[in-house]
């Protein structure tokens, strides 16, 4: 058995889950292998979490909840430890998009972070990060529960046509994530627009930037970097990126025409061939 009295619960989020599974599952006088065959796991997927040596997932949080009567306490601390993955100059960014009540973001190569399937963020992430793309996928996914709030922020992207064309993972990993794309055609809260080349020059050709609005805090501009990101609340820059925001959105295809166009990009490259 891993060496659980090292476990330190006030070192992350994730160790202080491994100290309260460990804790509850031997208030309940369970083993490790008894909590696993009632959740449908391995004894030893259970050890691993309680030594924060694994990330444990939404679903196996809801699933020990369930078995241990716990009244929703690991699906409630299974938040704060995915948030946790994230790489540490992203977090601040995540913390402000799960608050906003209107994001607004143009994607210059990729389809936006919150839209992307589990496919698509997985093939994404094995590139920079082979050996942690398990939770980097898992805190991603999280981050996408705020479109499924009883109120969601009101989401508006404006992406690049090469974000269509870019293949990523394969031709059946961009299949279905033009589809997801396409399965929000009837949400009230979600816009998609496709800027196509054809537009030429454009406010977008800087690159990827986020503009997020809440009700009671100032406006925030966010752009990525390679190890970092930058947020500003500048009125100058909100006012100069929000004027430039909304020439995208006039210069882009409707959002009738953009999934027109995403469907049909969808059947000609990457459809089924013979």
């Amino acid at each position: 058995m891993a060496h659980i009295q090292t476990l330190d619960p006030t070192a992350s989020p994730l160790h202080y889950y491994g100290g309260e599974l460990r804790r509850l599952r031997e208030a309940a006088n369970l083993r490790q292998g008894q909590l696993g065959d009632i959740i449908f796991c391995t004894g030893s997927l259970v050890g691993q979490i309680e030594t924060a040596k694994k990330v444990p997932t939404r679903d196996f949080s809801e699933r020990v909840d369930a078995a241990l009567g716990t009244d929703g306490v690991f699906s409630r601390l299974v938040g704060l430890v995915l948030r946790s993955q994230l790489p540490t100059w992203f977090q601040p960014y995540a913390d402000m998009e799960a608050k906003a009540t209107y994001i607004s973001t143009y994607q210059a190569q990729l389809v936006y972070g919150l839209l992307q399937t589990e496919e698509y963020a997985r093939a994404l992430l094995s590139v920079g990060h082979p050996d942690k793309v398990d939770e980097m996928v898992a805190a991603r996914l999280e981050r996408q529960r705020i479109l499924a709030r009883e109120q969601p922020p009101a989401l508006w992207v404006v992406l690049s046509e090469a974000a269509l064309l870019q293949y990523v993972g394969g031709r059946d990993v961009m299949r279905g994530q033009l589809a997801r794309l396409l399965e929000f055609r009837d949400n009230p809260w979600v816009q998609i627009q496709v800027l196509p080349f054809s537009v030429g020059q454009h406010t977008g050709m800087m690159g990827t930037f986020t503009l997020l609005r809440f009700d009671d805090d100032p406006d925030l501009f966010y752009v990525d970097g390679y190890d970092q990101g930058h947020m500003t609340a500048n009125p100058q820059v909100i006012k100069e990126r929000s004027v430039g925001y909304a020439r995208l959105q006039a210069t882009a295809l409707s959002p009738e025409d953009s999934a027109a166009l995403i469907a049909r990009v969808m059947e000609e490259r990457y459809g089924d061939r013979p």
